[in-house]
């Protein structure tokens, strides 16, 4: 009798606890490169509709009470010698390499951010689906070292919204990051390539057999 006495107590208590439901992590997953390349969506791209302003940046960052929007705090993060910070985030002197074109830089006016993917690929990729919020997050993503890069301006327009199939680094020592890179960043949002980019990314990967990805998904 006491024992059914105890086991209802214990059900009754159990009843009045909070439902805890555990979310899985977003799983880091590391794959050789020519196996990276194999795990892209293949699709058709489309850039019907594209608008740049679709894409909010830059915000506020990471660190909404730091002043600095998430231009100034990725060139912050990738400074080697670290500048000066004023008033309004204002930057001056510092020092950063820009791997691109493997270029020493002393000001940070003489660089742009560049979207590993750029805005009208992810487009075109997948992203005009997405909701303004989510192109917002990407738009503005420091989760993941590859996604945001400070290079030379001039790199950066160079390479414009191409992938690569149309473009690569001028530094051919870096192909193999870059390819990376580029990777990592379409699997981590779900973006898909087209064949002729998925050819030019198994060509690259195929001498970089050393090279891996390393991936977080986006949430």
């Amino acid at each position: 009798m006491l024992n059914a006495v105890l086991r209802g107590l214990a059900a009754a208590s159990l009843a009045i606890l909070p439902l805890i439901v555990s979310t899985p992590a977003h799983a880091v997953e590391t794959l050789p490169l020519t196996e990276a390349v194999a795990a892209l969506s293949l699709g058709s791209e489309s850039r019907d509709g594209y608008d740049r302003d679709a894409f909010r940046h830059w915000n506020a960052g990471t660190d909404p009470s730091d002043g600095c929007n998430t231009r100034a705090e990725v060139l912050l993060s990738e400074a080697i010698e670290p500048p000066m910070v004023g008033p309004g985030c204002r930057l001056t002197g510092g020092r950063w390499w820009s791997y691109y074109d493997q270029v020493w830089v002393t000001s940070a006016s003489g660089l742009d951010i560049d979207h590993m993917v750029p805005l009208a690929e992810s487009w075109d990729s997948g992203a005009s689906a997405w909701t303004a919020q989510r192109r917002e997050a990407y738009a503005n993503d420091q989760g993941a070292e590859a996604s945001l890069v400070a290079v030379t301006a001039r790199s950066n327009r160079s390479k414009s919204d191409q992938d690569p199939a149309e473009w690569l680094p001028p530094a051919v020592e870096v192909h193999c990051r870059y390819v990376a890179e580029w990777v990592a960043t379409k699997l981590r949002w779900s973006l898909m390539a087209d064949e002729a980019e998925v050819a030019s990314l198994r060509e690259v990967a195929a001498g970089c057999p050393e090279q891996t990805v390393t991936y977080e998904p986006a949430a």
